[in-house]
């Protein structure tokens, strides 16, 4: 379980940066993003999160001519992800505006089903194939999705990208890229942003 340790290790900032706050006066505030998604994402199948892992499956099978690709689970799980340049958004408004110890949620306010994020991105990438649901494998946690109205009301931030938008962006970066003949394992950006 690797999400584990990451939670346990952002408890822990969290309650130093609380602690620091109230003992110096340490200027430091907590922002909890939901799972992060556009250009310049991890595309590396071994570590990608859901979006570009779903987006690389159905751009390589149609340059490869393959029929179908294999989805984990069963599709109804619920999951909310939050656009990068929305995100960075969320953090300069924050950095600007807010001045408190309380952790606040940041995010895009909606969540899509495995089922329709994947229907979704077939549209959008133009996949005409078949799509194999593994069921042997885990859907996850069934839902997540975090209440983002602390963020709206103490620094004025709601996210701006239509979802459409945000995958239709990040498909045709991932198309260009992974174009490119030295593309190799770049396409694979450099960071990983977001949870599962």
């Amino acid at each position: 379980e690797t999400n584990a340790p990451y939670g346990l290790a952002k408890k822990m900032m969290l309650v130093q940066s609380q602690s620091y706050r109230q003992q110096y006066g340490f200027n430091s505030i907590f922002l909890l993003p939901v799972n992060l998604y556009g250009p310049g994402d991890n595309f590396d199948p071994r570590s990608s999160h859901v979006i570009p892992a779903l987006i690389k499956k159905c751009v390589d099978a149609m340059r490869q001519g393959d029929e179908e690709i294999v989805v984990w689970g069963t599709g109804d799980a619920t999951r909310e992800f939050f656009y990068v340049e929305d995100a960075a958004e969320a953090i300069i408004l924050a950095t600007e505006k807010y001045d408190k110890s309380d952790p606040v949620n940041i995010g895009a306010g909606f969540e899509i089903s495995i089922l329709d994020l994947v229907t979704l991105i077939v549209e959008l990438t133009g996949f005409k194939g078949r799509i194999v649901w593994d069921t042997t494998k885990p859907d996850g946690q069934p839902r997540r999705m975090l209440d983002t109205t602390r963020a709206f009301q103490e620094f004025g931030f709601r996210a701006r990208t239509d979802f459409r938008t945000g995958l239709t962006k990040t498909i045709a970066w991932y198309q260009n890229e992974s174009s490119r003949p030295e593309a190799g394992s770049s396409a694979g950006g450099s960071h990983k942003p977001g949870n599962r």
